[in-house]
């Protein structure tokens, strides 16, 4: 192996890492459900509720993490919030009331709120544009990889470690990526640092710019609303609509596990190719969230074979992340720690609305006379209406809103 080769994998292996540890985490409750709620006594808002506590400290977080991604560096910045997640997986083993498991995911979700971010602040300073899509699908992978540790692998450990065992072990193993991101170089610091209210001027600019509406509600919405459903809510919607039993339904997760990792496979395979060949990210990205929009019509209206319908699902997710890397075409490389978490911003404020309020409607419904089928479908389908309103608003930018990802014009060369 090259020695570029080997320094690449030195960069890119302990970021991926840390991105698997934070998906793996992000979805470990869809899987240790059942035995939560029974251990627990929870209601589907409690168990929501727990769940998105993870997206609440996250998401809080994104804001200030870009500010200090842009001024202290990625490598750094990962690895010291990586500490609250160690501490938050160690909580969480011995936690014996639903607030201190509620603290305890919180504490989760700040420390790998800089996962993803940091990867792509210092994967983006190492590489040209016209390899970040690619990249971007290469972080996406390691991500996949989580989710699919989630899944069937989580269920067949959960009867040996037991679910308190599972955060035992991810505690340990948090510290092991945190000894393995202190190895990765230090990238030099800019040549002229912001203050921090140049800085947090350049935040505000990013939100008044329609190019990050445009996407940035559509991630939120779709990203986030997948990222819900994959962290919580699609196993007890197979088990409650579908009839399934809890194996059938983990077997489920698993293949939407498996189709999102070999969606986010061709994209950092050939991403970079269609772009050259004049097929644009853009249309990735649109062509992913509409699939995602007619996979859940079809799921709701139970219109094909369950397996197939969650492949789709996860074959449209794969490409939704290219967000990240459409917004942050259009503003200069100085600002790309706040553009990506203002994006991830909105993800996860999706994110947490869908896991809590999803909980909320399927008890406001059960408490209205519905059946329980009736309730998940009815949740679903708010779910299903608040995608389609922001996908009409992303159609709405036209093509002159379109960012090049393999060249920045005149205006993405300003500051926000």
């Amino acid at each position: 192996m090259s020695a570029p080769a080997k320094l690449g994998l030195r960069v890119f292996l302990p970021f991926a890492a840390a991105y698997w540890l934070s998906y793996l985490l992000r979805t470990t409750n869809a899987v240790l459900a059942p035995e939560l709620t029974r251990e627990l006594g929870l209601s589907a808002a409690d168990l929501g509720l727990l769940t998105s506590a993870y997206f609440i400290a996250f998401g809080a977080f994104q804001l200030p993490l870009g500010l200090l991604l842009d001024r202290y560096g990625a490598r750094r910045v990962e690895a010291t919030l990586l500490v609250f997640t160690a501490a938050g997986c160690g909580l969480f083993a011995v936690g014996r009331d639903l607030w201190t498991l509620v603290a305890a995911r919180a504490l989760i979700g700040l420390g790998v709120s800089a996962c993803l971010m940091a990867a792509l602040k210092y994967l983006f300073q190492c590489f040209p544009p016209l390899r970040h899509a690619s990249l971007t699908g290469a972080v996406m992978v390691a991500g996949g990889l989580g989710a699919l540790s989630s899944s069937l692998p989580l269920a067949w450990a959960l009867p040996l470690l037991g679910w308190r065992g599972v955060f035992a072990g991810a505690a340990v193993v948090t510290l092991l990526i945190i000894g393995a991101l202190l190895t990765v170089p230090e990238l030099p610091p800019p040549a002229r640092r912001e203050g921090l209210v140049e800085q947090l001027r350049g935040l505000a600019g990013i939100f008044r710019r329609f190019v990050f509406w445009r996407i940035a509600l559509l991630s939120g919405w779709v990203v986030g609303g997948n990222m819900a459903l994959q962290g919580l809510w699609a196993l007890p919607w197979l088990m409650t609509v579908n009839g399934y039993s809890r194996a059938v339904a983990a077997d489920h997760l698993f293949i939407l596990g498996c189709a999102t990792l070999a969606g986010y496979l061709a994209v950092a395979s050939f991403a970079t190719r269609l772009a050259k060949r004049g097929i644009p990210p853009i249309l990735l990205f649109g062509g992913g969230c509409a699939l995602t929009l007619v996979t859940t019509v079809l799921i709701l209206l139970d219109a094909a074979p369950t397996r197939l319908l969650w492949l789709l699902m996860g074959l449209g997710a794969s490409t939704t992340n290219l967000g990240y890397s459409l917004v942050a075409a259009h503003f200069p490389p100085s600002a790309s720690g706040r553009v990506s978490t203002a994006v991830n911003l909105l993800v996860f404020v999706g994110a947490f609305a869908v896991q809590w309020g999803f909980g909320l409607l399927v008890d406001g419904f059960r408490a209205d006379g519905w059946t329980a089928l009736s309730a998940y479908r009815g949740a679903f389908g708010v779910l299903l209406a608040l995608q389609v309103a922001s996908f009409l608003v992303f159609l709405a930018g036209g093509r002159n809103q379109d960012p090049l990802i393999h060249r920045r014009g005149a205006e993405a060369q300003r500051e926000p």
